[in-house]
């Protein structure tokens, strides 16, 4: 991680923790995993340290989900899939593959712009909660 020399404890901590997992946590997600390990460590403390991550470029914001801001360490461009009945966000496999590899130049066309980032989000039910749906049918 750049500027690691710089991370007090608590922010190596708070983003080890973001960056080892992939469920696209929240504050509170964080907190919890890390209070238990740093009996210090306040809610308004990892609140603040993922701004400054966002601001670093080392984090993004996936959204809100479920009234929760989520956050994501895997910075390169990729599409999102959120279950809107658990809440489970779940990074595309393939990224952009399954899209027109050329969106970005459509998007330009279109607009007359010139596109520097993106976020595509789309919304269902994961498997898991699909299955369910469709056995409490049967």
């Amino acid at each position: 991680m750049q500027n690691k020399r710089n991370f007090s404890a608590k922010r190596e901590a708070i983003y080890q923790t973001l960056a080892s997992t992939d469920v696209h946590p929240s504050a509170e997600w964080v907190y919890q995993k890390l209070k238990p390990k740093l009996p210090g460590l306040s809610l308004g403390t990892v609140y603040r340290n993922l701004s400054v991550f966002k601001e670093m470029g080392l984090a993004r914001s996936v959204g809100v989900v479920n009234g929760h801001e989520r956050f994501d360490a895997k910075m390169t461009p990729h599409p999102h899939f959120v279950c809107q009945r658990c809440y489970r966000i779940i990074d595309i496999p393939g990224g952009f593959n399954i899209l027109d590899n050329k969106i970005y130049q459509n998007v330009e066309i279109e607009c007359d712009a010139k596109v520097e980032t993106h976020s595509i989000t789309f919304y269902g039910l994961c498997g898991s909660c699909k299955r369910s749906e469709t056995d409490q049918e049967q």
